[in-house]
């Protein structure tokens, strides 16, 4: 980890550093909430591709689900480019949430995990301080999570109005589902009168379950990687000026260790989705239930629906977010008039570190 100390030692600490050494790097919030905004509004079309790949067994059927170029004409016929951009407010209000957590938490404990645990030095620390930070996010994401869901696999008022199919029988979903929602607003508001607090939170457990091992597997991957590029480079670059953009690894890296960690979690993807989109008909009655329908039904092949469009959606979705964090903290950190703080960089060179 790049550590910036302060340019005197006898320099009193900074509001910002608390007793210990350790402390909450605000800025890192603020990176991480534009960043994971930015990379929900760029990839929400693919995403709305795999919210409805992985729910077409609770609105079509088993028999009638589609591959995903067939899905794509299917949005796209029904509802035009609308029909990809549902929910994406909900969506990109959820990834500001867990953005600001995920990176300003991480860049928070990571050093105080490693110093007040020794035993958890290295990729434990990262991986519990990404869970930890997920964690913290989803209590803003969930309910944004299962808005925006519904929201996708509605599509636009045109094509929620025609038939669709419930246990093979042909239905009406605005009356046996859950009604259109107009937006965000309308859709909480609903959710709330319909169902309430149990509701909006539907599938809570089953996100946690996908995202604490999602956040912290992608945080480990990541400071791996770049232990194994800062390796590569001072192994293979010769030249002391050459210099390799942070923003670029960031991207590079990023990409790789998102989709990793979204292959291995889409298991746990599928079975949230069922439990928030199935609404007041409940097809699966908790997360274990659905574990062992979706098992006993659809094979490991149900398991992994949709993992092609996931791991499309979070290999840009993840470099452009951590492209974003690297590159706002180069050209703005600095830029900011605070001698004292130290600046705790995302990165996997911290053997570097004079404070270790």
């Amino acid at each position: 980890m790049e550590i910036r100390s302060s340019t005197s030692i006898e320099a009193k600490p900074s509001k910002n550093v608390v007793s210990n050494g350790n402390f909450f790097v605000w800025r890192e919030f603020v990176w991480g909430a534009v960043a994971g905004a930015f990379g929900e509004g760029m990839m929400h079309p693919v995403d709305t591709i795999k919210t409805r790949m992985q729910s077409q067994a609770i609105l079509d059927g088993i028999l009638n689900q589609k591959s995903i170029l067939q899905m794509v004409q299917s949005v796209w016929r029904a509802d035009g480019l609308r029909g990809f951009y549902r929910g994406v407010i909900p969506g990109i209000t959820g990834s500001l949430a867990t953005g600001a957590t995920y990176f300003g938490v991480i860049e928070s404990t990571k050093k105080w995990i490693e110093d007040s645990h020794p035993s958890l030095r290295g990729h434990w620390a990262h991986f519990i301080a990404g869970a930890v930070g997920d964690t913290l996010g989803s209590f803003v994401y969930v309910p944004c999570e299962v808005m925006k869901q519904r929201m996708q696999v509605q599509g636009t008022i045109m094509s929620w109005s025609s038939d669709t199919m419930i246990n093979g029988a042909a239905v009406k979903p605005g009356a046996q589902i859950y009604g259109y929602y107009t937006g965000m607003f309308n859709a909480g508001c609903t959710i709330w009168k319909t169902q309430g607090l149990r509701g909006l939170y539907a599938g809570y457990l089953s996100t946690l379950a996908r995202d604490v091992p999602f956040a912290g597997l992608m945080v480990m991957f990541y400071e791996s990687l770049k232990e194994v590029t800062e390796y590569g480079k001072q192994r293979l670059i010769s030249t002391p000026t050459w210099h390799v953009n942070n923003s670029f690894e960031g991207l590079i890296l990023g990409g790789l260790a998102g989709g990793l960690s979204a292959y291995l979690t889409t298991p746990l993807d599928v079975v949230k989705t069922r439990l928030q989109v199935q609404g007041t008909i409940l097809r699966y009655n908790g997360w274990l239930d659905a574990i062992c329908k979706i098992w006993a039904k659809e094979g490991m092949k149900g398991m992994f629906r949709g993992s092609i469009p996931r791991i499309t959606w979070y290999i840009p979705a993840s470099a452009l977010t951590f492209m974003v964090v690297e590159f706002l903290r180069d050209n703005f950190n600095e830029k900011v008039p605070d001698n004292n703080l130290q600046v705790a960089r995302l990165s996997g060179d911290h053997k570097k570190s004079s404070l270790q």
